[in-house]
């Protein structure tokens, strides 16, 4: 069982992809995005062609209008883990959704139950005080938290906080403790990293290749479905900025530029996910290095985890 991993655009997809080829497997998508029907451009789904070639699981499972959870994809992807393994076929988990990799390799953290009297006061001080003021209190008690999280995350923020409010512990240090045993299952993790610099310009190509490829008007489809988009669909980059040109809040130029520096926000916050990561062979691809090299890299360090 091969897990693939890494920031958006570094290419981790199409190693996948090629893995799954040469190994006989079956491909399991780990993102939070792609598991939407018809949103397939900003999310860079895999082309028909692929999907033909190799099966793909956890793409294109619900509806926009749905909204999706952890615990929902964590149910589906053991469902397929399953399915495959029955199957004698090879499992090539691929994806850059941290929280989903760190269910599908530990399970589902659930921490203390809620407690809406304690949720209740901190919506509350987010309105008056803004959602800064809770972040910056969240980094005063667990850094490590306020790290990965998005300073406008506010149900992160917020379970986060009560999560300290309930136990005196930070939420940081209670995941720890759930992951201190071994991966569910024996997996083999391969990261695919680049230099910071050289996945900014993969970043910004990616961006500039969805615009040519349709973005505007896949979004534009989709807001004219009868049911409409989830909140969760509203806010996936991509689509979040370009509802806000169609909206004629920002120009298309504008969008454009936010997308790119949204989707390095969220490169941003995977490296620092993945440094939580344990065992994960990383392969340091270079600017020009071809994918088939990146390929027969990945193979020989599977013959050399195998072997062991």
């Amino acid at each position: 069982m091969i897990l693939i991993l890494g920031v958006t655009a570094s290419g981790k997809g199409r190693l996948g992809f090629e893995l799954a080829r040469a190994l006989d497997g079956e491909i399991l998508s780990v993102d939070s995005m792609k598991v939407y029907r018809r949103m397939d451009i900003g999310t860079a789904k895999p082309s028909r062609e692929a999907r033909q070639a190799v099966p793909y699981h956890m793409i294109d499972i619900v509806e926009p209008s749905e909204s999706f959870s952890v615990g929902r994809f964590l149910e589906g992807a053991n469902a397929a883990l399953e399915d495959i393994r029955r199957r004698g076929k090879t499992v090539v988990a691929v994806g850059g959704t941290a929280l989903y990799l760190k269910a599908l390799l530990y399970g589902l953290f659930e921490g203390p139950a809620s407690d809406e009297q304690i949720r209740a006061e901190l919506r509350e001080r987010a309105a008056i005080e803004g959602l800064t003021a809770l972040h910056t209190e969240l980094a005063g008690i667990d850094p490590e938290a306020a790290g990965r999280i998005s300073a406008n995350d506010a149900k992160r923020i917020i379970r986060a906080l009560e999560v300290y409010r309930l136990t005196g512990k930070p939420i940081s240090s209670l995941q720890r403790q759930f992951e201190a045993d071994r991966p569910r299952h024996d997996w083999t993790l391969i990261g695919v990293r680049r230099e910071k610099a050289v996945e900014s310009r993969r970043i910004n190509a990616r961006v500039r290749k969805m615009i040519e490829l349709g973005l505007v008007e896949e979004v534009r489809s989709l807001l004219a479905e009868e049911k409409p988009l989830s909140q969760q669909a509203r806010c996936a980059i991509g689509y979040a900025e370009i509802i806000e040109y169609l909206a004629g809040r920002l120009s298309l130029e504008d969008a454009v530029e936010e997308i790119k520096k949204n989707t390095r926000r969220l490169a941003k916050g995977q490296r620092t996910w993945f440094k939580t990561f344990r065992a994960i062979h990383w392969l340091d691809a270079g600017p020009e290095e071809p994918p088939e090299q990146i390929l027969e890299r990945a193979k020989k360090l599977i013959e050399t985890e195998a072997a062991e």
